[in-house]
């Protein structure tokens, strides 16, 4: 089938490679002429396991190629909608103007039988307007929701196999044109569920909102061990073994970040509002209110540890990234807690495997370097806030050895407190005792 995809960043890119893969005659559409070149030649614009790969695999089939041309996208059957809906300058909204552009040029193109498939993270009714957009237009192509469910990290095993594939239609024949597409995946057993629009589009904002808030639950608790003396590791392992909570996402630590969770759950909030039913989700302020504590939480026990001011003190930070496996700096809990500390005075040294070059554009006064080592050479604290492979497998003996003085915060509690005591270490994890 042909198949295109407007908008190729993060989301449009793993799905037009991905469709390709599928056998698909695929084109990405976007408007950035720099990374339609990169992608064009087989590189990933951001990092992406696998990615870089699938690629290189699609271009060369002849299957995937990429463009900023709409007009390229004319003669495709199934039209992929993946553009961006970031959170608005001046409130908690979704900024909807890329998903208006994009339905309002491809009214302008797209073939009377054709169908364009949401893939962006709306508010619930966004759907609905869209079609009428379309009606105003003069175009009769018909419109379905397919939300996605990627993480960062696992975005190609996330769309090649996901756990579910959700269809928001006005027509049975759309849901069947949709498992065209998808016929090799459904081939694999994978859940499909059609329903109405409004449902799947709530389907993607009330999964992002219950991860946001077990996972602000568990740090709610982190903050009541820290008043008690309780351990809030043991405490997940313990109440995780309930089948009816279960131990994901209860991982207490500086809390979640990137460009899904935040402005999702603050977009949900806000749409709530308008449909008369903020009492509904009023609990989302305090998920992000409890989340944002964390990163105050993590500065302030650096400023303990050094003896209650960090102006001047060697500080090395591990991790830049909002998540390991990417390169996400956006809303990013790690860079935030480098940046706080720069602003308090201290000496930052921050590092990450993939993140540096997103981080020096959001904050360009700290000081990078991509050693590990080169970070923790004579630091007097150690911050671990992105739990990267390589800084989870740290030998304490050695880290004890570069520093000036052995500190660690473990901002993601995934160090062994008693390995990194054992070596000298004055350790401090989020909610542990």
């Amino acid at each position: 089938m042909k198949i295109s995809v407007i908008g190729c960043g993060y989301l449009g890119a793993v799905h037009a490679a991905a469709m390709a893969r599928l056998g698909h005659d695929v084109v990405g559409i976007d408007t950035d002429a720099a990374k339609v070149e990169k992608l064009s030649a087989g590189v990933a614009p951001f990092f992406e396991p696998g990615l870089p790969e699938l690629l290189s695999e699609g271009i060369g089939s002849g299957r995937l190629r990429f463009s900023t041309d709409l007009a390229d996208a004319a003669g495709a059957r199934v039209h992929f909608l993946a553009v961006g809906t970031p959170q608005l300058p001046n409130s908690d909204g979704a900024d909807l103007r890329y998903v208006h552009g994009a339905v309002d040029a491809l009214a302008r193109v797209v073939a009377p039988d054709s169908l364009i498939v949401g893939k962006s993270t709306v508010p619930v009714g966004t759907a609905g307007g869209l079609v009428d957009r379309l009606r105003t237009a003069g175009s009769r192509a018909a419109l379905a929701w397919n939300p996605e469910f990627l993480r960062e990290g696992f975005a190609v095993a996330d769309t090649l196999t996901p756990d579910r594939l959700v269809y928001g239609v006005a027509d049975a024949d759309d849901a069947a044109l949709l498992d065209e597409v998808y016929v090799d995946v459904l081939a694999t057993g994978i859940p499909r569920i059609v329903t109405d629009y409004a449902t799947a589009e709530l389907v993607k904002t009330a999964a992002n909102a219950f991860l946001a808030t077990k996972i602000s639950f568990i740090n709610a608790m982190a903050e009541i061990a820290e008043a008690t003396g309780a351990d809030v590791t043991t405490l997940a392992d313990a109440i995780g073994h309930d089948a009816r909570i279960g131990r994901r996402f209860l991982n207490a630590g500086i809390g979640f970040g990137g460009g899904c969770l935040p402005k999702d759950i603050r977009a949900f909030t806000a749409r709530a509002e308008e449909l008369g039913r903020a009492e509904s989700v009023a609990f989302l302020r305090q998920v992000d209110a409890i989340n944002l504590r964390r990163r105050e939480r993590a500065v302030d026990l650096a400023v303990e540890l050094l003896g209650g001011s960090v102006f001047e003190r060697r500080i090395a930070v591990l991790g830049l990234t909002f998540k390991p496996d990417s390169d996400d700096t956006r809303d990013s809990p790690a860079l935030d807690v480098a940046a706080r500390l720069h602003g308090l005075g201290a000496r930052v040294r921050a590092t990450d495997p993939e993140g540096i070059g997103n981080a020096r554009l959001r904050h360009p006064q700290l000081d990078y370097t991509t050693s590990a080592e080169e970070a923790l050479r004579d630091a007097e604290l150690a911050v671990l806030v992105t739990e990267w492979r390589e800084y989870r497998d740290l030998d304490p003996e050695r880290v004890a050895g570069l520093m000036a003085t052995p500190r660690v915060i473990d901002a993601r509690n995934v160090l062994d407190p008693a390995s990194w005591r054992a070596a000298g270490f004055a350790y401090r994890g989020l909610g542990r005792s």
